[in-house]
């Protein structure tokens, strides 16, 4: 597919995964429109596609149909990235704000079929599986896409609100024509990250020379860190190849504990402090892992970052765009598990 003068619109533009996704549509040649009111979002993400004139801003609430509206005319593909999100303590303690996203997806979804668009791409999560799969950190798991079937039991309303966006999007496609496709995110890390999920927070811990350094659990939860570039390759390859709704796992299948990440957060910084376990504290499921072959079959679209590498990268930037004030103020703040507006 040829993205030249194609015209796009990002929700959630200005967050992490969505200014990556607009600096990658844009080398690609495509008319960018992002939406956004800024919850979380930040402009310089994008200010220099703003400066060059390069992207269309809209600012405001998507949950407002006037601004939806407003956002998807004369818009070719839709990147819904937009949700009310936050981190593990986010997602686990409150549920009105996810809830919200079921409105959100649904007017996203409609207004799009009504103004024309030709295609959607959902961001949706690995929250849509299973939670009763998920508890065995001996168990060698890898989730297929097939999995997520009744009985449904999805990772709290944030998880629900996913799931039923995807639902909501194959019945589009189904009933109406639209094409569509989702993309099930885990576990996405790099730069512009939030401190409220769990690899920034490790970082920025080691930032602080914390010592105890703190850790949510009892660091036997196994996760599979996915770096957004190679999230953002594979949501464009969805778009490019996916129509009817079909949704699948863009993650890597490396098995990796929160202890081990954040023993090799405290090698890469030179920080020798004692690791401190709260396991009083939200972990989420302990064993979600992605079984990438369904996006290496459609989309030939496999990780190319791995978590040593990504999580180098990572922390170089993080140290290099950080303030110790800051990042000490957002610590004290309970930043490190506020909510944040993106996927």
């Amino acid at each position: 597919m040829n993205w030249e003068n194609h015209k796009v619109l990002v929700t959630g533009g200005t967050s992490f995964i969505g200014s990556h996704l607009v600096d990658a549509l844009i080398e690609r040649g495509a008319v960018v429109t992002i939406a956004d009111d800024l919850t979380s979002g930040q402009l310089s993400n994008v200010q220099g596609h703003l400066d060059s004139g390069k992207v269309e801003f809209i600012q405001g609430d998507l949950r407002d149909s006037l601004i939806t509206q407003r956002a998807v005319k004369g818009i070719k593909t839709v990147f819904h990235l937009a949700a009310d999100h936050g981190g593990r303590g986010y997602v686990d303690t409150f549920q009105a704000g996810p809830s919200s996203n079921l409105m959100l997806d649904g007017l996203i979804f409609r207004e799009a079929l009504q103004a024309g668009v030709d295609k959607v791409v959902f961001a949706s999560s690995g929250c849509v599986y299973p939670n009763f799969l998920q508890s065995n950190t001996e168990e060698e798991l890898y989730l297929t896409e097939d999995l997520v079937n009744p009985p449904y039991d999805a990772d709290n309303m944030y998880g629900w609100a996913k799931l039923m966006g995807e639902l909501t999007l194959q019945a589009y496609h189904k009933e109406y024509g639209l094409k569509a496709a989702s993309c099930r995110y885990f576990t996405v890390y790099g730069p512009r990250a939030k401190e409220n999920h769990a690899v920034m927070a490790l970082i920025a811990r080691a930032f602080l020379r914390k010592d105890p350094y703190d850790v949510w659990g009892d660091g036997t939860q196994v996760r599979n860190w996915t770096h957004v570039d190679d999230i953002v390759a594979g949501t464009i390859a969805a778009g490019e190849k996916i129509n009817d709704g079909t949704a699948i796992n863009l993650g890597t299948m490396e098995r990796i504990t929160v202890a081990g990440a954040a023993k090799m957060v405290l090698e890469m910084t030179e920080h020798p402090a004692k690791i401190k376990y709260l396991t009083d504290m939200p972990t989420g499921p302990l064993n979600r892992v992605a079984d990438n072959a369904l996006a290496r079959k459609l989309l030939d679209w496999e990780p190319k970052v791995m978590f040593e590498d990504g999580l180098k990268r990572t922390i170089d930037w993080y140290y290099a765009d950080r303030n110790i004030e800051e990042v000490e103020t957002l610590l004290q703040g309970g930043g490190f598990i506020s909510r944040q507006l993106e996927s």
